[in-house]
């Protein structure tokens, strides 16, 4: 069994200790979390892992010849080449042998002693690769590719065009196409929509390497691990179970905890009383410096910031009609990419609308449309009586100002009845301590998100236009605003990819795809039953775009004989291509028999010939297997219309 074995890592930033003599052991079967507040360093610990950075000390064993691969969080780089060729990077691997392979042929060719052994030596190159599927690696690299969200027509384009969120995704299929045997992941499932994840999910579930993960979604890690270690004041705990459990487990933890904290606190607060009441008593002098002394040595009780229960309520919602906000005929397109066509719906006093769906499939275009910033659409939007809308775009920091400082900028529309709370407030939102004092044109993308996000929350309103609120904050801000949200007397339309936000919250889901828009009534489960029916099938056939399902009793007679002949011909295809695969395995076959032949060894121009052959057998097999697995993908999706 593969093991991998962290003792001793250690790493300080000046006075402060980041990691504390960290250490824990993974064999291929871990499948982990670490979890830890904003800010633990969680993401240090993987980086010294990983080689990214180097600890004080650290001491790092494995099983010889296992490799580990990691997904940073931020700050990926791709090369100036297309998606295609930056995914395929992740077989990098084999380059030495490529490089070997050249110097091998070039012995081949020359003949003499030296050719026999060169031979046979390129024959175990060979079967290196063919045994590692590199020889058929485009239909693996087009199948992560296609899981991960991008289209055949994406392959060719450069990487670099993608927004930041597609870069992430060519470089955690990049990570994938690897194939290590440890695997750690640092935030993967930022700017995945619910499709991308449910794809992750089974590739992760299939995966058969150890996995270390940091998440903010909650489900993919109750479905992914099964283990948690949670890193806090620079130490290491293990818990064992899925997120959950270890969320009930660490529950009653903080319980105690608590209970000692106010315990300490008062014993703390009668020990500085004393000490200031008899500091200047020459009687008292050596107990009051006995108890200075105590209270330097004492050690604080610590509640860890990231599973503190933290509170927030929206202002009151002022009064609506019921009827909150009409769509009607609505028509919307980009030149030629139509994103909605004749579109109609209504949304009701008290609803929680969750819009989600693929990237690209006009989830924030709605949500732009229903608050009045995109006007460029046919049809009509009415708003209903009284309805005061707050709309949080992804981009709505750019509304900020730079010169304020958080608290500034938090008060700036606060009700003067809120302001003694804001500190409360920001501190929910991640804003601790002196971040407060903070100029907003200082703080990170994802800390000025945070902030907008509190300043729409702030403003009393009754429908809330929120896109992918939760992006920016971890498992319990999340939480917060999950709990904020339902006690909220007003309406809500809401864009999120987190399976966990719209489980909780959602009375209603707009799934929007390519087929449509199609609306889900309650029941989060029947949705994501559905979605995961539909996922299957794109694994199944990603490079094929599935059409809308007809019963076979709705088809004409004549379409269902034209259905009848596609799929005899599909057949015919899928056979020919497997009867042709198994021909051209069977000559690779006959080939590697010739190279084993020891009379050929000593013909260096023979050997070269057969390994030449060997190598177009080889690249035909990759080219009939891609086109197979597209037949019999086409062929699945055309059977798959009579279910």
């Amino acid at each position: 069994m593969r093991t991998l074995q962290i003792q001793d890592i250690s790493l300080s930033f000046g006075d402060r200790e980041i990691l504390k003599n960290v250490g824990f052991t993974m064999s291929e079967r871990t499948r982990a979390a670490l979890a830890g507040a904003n800010g633990s360093g969680k993401s240090t610990l993987l980086k010294v892992i990983s080689g990214a950075i180097k600890g004080d000390s650290a001491s790092i064993t494995m099983t010889r010849g296992a490799r580990i691969s990691y997904l940073p969080q931020s700050d990926i780089v791709l090369p100036e080449s297309t998606v295609y060729e930056a995914a395929e990077e992740g077989y990098s691997r084999f380059a030495p042998v490529l490089e070997e392979m050249k110097v091998l042929e070039e012995r081949t060719g020359m003949g003499g002693s030296d050719a026999m052994a060169a031979a046979e030596k390129l024959s175990e190159c060979h079967e290196i690769l063919t045994s590692s599927g590199y020889y058929s690696r485009r239909p693996r690299i087009e199948t992560i590719l296609f899981g991960l969200g991008f289209t055949k027509a994406d392959l060719q384009r450069p990487a670099r065009e993608f927004s930041g969120g597609y870069q992430m995704r060519i470089a955690l299929a990049r990570i994938l196409l690897e194939s290590p045997d440890f695997l750690f992941l640092d935030e993967p499932t930022n700017y995945l929509d619910i499709e991308a994840l449910v794809w992750l999910e089974e590739y992760l579930k299939a995966f058969d390497g150890g996995l270390m993960v940091v998440s903010h979604d909650q489900d993919f890690l109750d479905d992914m691990v099964t283990e948690v270690y949670e890193l806090f004041s620079g130490r290491l705990t293990r818990y064992a179970g899925n997120y959950t459990d270890y969320l009930r487990r660490r529950e009653e933890e903080i319980a105690e905890l608590e209970k000692a904290y106010r315990k300490q606190q008062e014993e703390i607060e009668k020990t500085e009383e004393f000490i200031e009441r008899f500091r200047y008593k020459a009687t008292k002098s050596r107990q009051v410096q006995s108890r200075i002394k105590a209270l330097d040595k004492l050690e604080l009780i610590e509640i860890p910031a990231h599973l503190r229960k933290l509170s927030f309520r929206f202002p009151p919602a002022p009064h609506s009609g019921n009827d909150v906000i009409k769509a009607e005929h609505l028509s919307k397109s980009y030149g030629s990419n139509v994103i909605y066509r004749d579109f109609s719906f209504l949304v009701k006093k008290g609803e929680r609308l969750a819009i989600t769906g693929r990237n690209g499939t006009g989830k924030s275009t709605l949500l732009r449309m229903l608050a009045g910033a995109d006007s460029q659409y046919e049809g009509e939007i009415k708003d209903g009586a009284g309805v005061k809308k707050a709309y949080f775009a992804q981009d709505t920091e750019n509304t900020l100002n730079p010169a304020n400082t958080v608290l500034e900028e938090a008060e700036s529309l606060a009700d003067t009845k809120d302001i003694p709370g804001i500190r409360n407030l920001l501190g929910a939102f991640l804003f601790s301590d002196d971040d407060v004092f903070k100029k907003v044109s200082v703080l990170s993308g994802g800390e000025k998100s945070r902030l907008a996000l509190l300043k729409i929350l702030l403003h009393p309103s009754n429908l809330l236009l929120l896109d992918e609120p939760t992006n920016h904050l971890d498992i319990n801000a999340k939480e917060m605003l999950s709990d904020a949200i339902k006690a909220y007397g007003g309406t809500v339309i809401f864009v999120s990819h987190d399976r966990h936000f719209i489980k909780n919250l959602a009375t209603r889901i707009l799934y929007l795809s390519e087929d449509g828009p199609e609306f889900f009534e309650g029941d989060y489960s029947y949705f994501e039953y559905k979605l995961e029916e539909k996922e299957k099938q794109f694994a199944l056939a990603p490079a094929v775009k599935e059409e809308k399902k007809e019963s076979k009793a709705q088809l004409s007679h004549e379409e269902d004989k034209q259905r009848r002949n596609r799929l005899k011909t599909l057949e015919r295809n899928a056979e020919r291509l497997l009867s042709e695969l198994e021909a051209l395995n069977a000559e690779k076959d006959k080939v590697d028999g010739e190279i084993a032949l020891p009379e050929n060894y000593s013909d260096a121009a023979r050997i070269t010939e057969l390994m030449k052959r060997k190598e177009s057998i080889m690249a035909s097999i990759e080219e009939k297997e891609e086109l197979w697995m597209e037949a019999a993908s086409e062929l699945e999706a055309e059977n798959g219309k009579d279910s």
